[in-house]
């Protein structure tokens, strides 16, 4: 995959229509403020396979079977208790 191009937030503002067009026709598009990225624009499709693909929160964790595991548990020994 190509290296996403990067915009200036001016250039993503005065020119959203190809910013938006580029993102759905290239993929990710970088947003810049001051040299620095700070943003990435997306497509709808690309953000709901992201969020597929990411760590359900731990309410989903609990309630799913998922990812459960068993923990084995010594099983108690033989011995008899001493006397009092």
């Amino acid at each position: 995959m190509a290296r996403p191009e990067s915009w200036s937030v001016q250039d993503a503002k005065a020119r959203f229509s190809e910013f938006l067009e580029t993102c759905l026709s290239e993929g990710p598009q970088i947003v810049t403020k001051r040299g620095t990225e700070t943003a990435v624009l997306v497509s709808a499709q690309e953000w709901r396979r992201l969020q597929a693909a990411a760590q359900p929160d731990l309410k989903a964790l609990l309630l799913s079977d998922a990812g459960r595991i068993d923990l084995p548990v010594p099983r108690r020994g033989r011995l008899r208790r001493r006397a009092p």
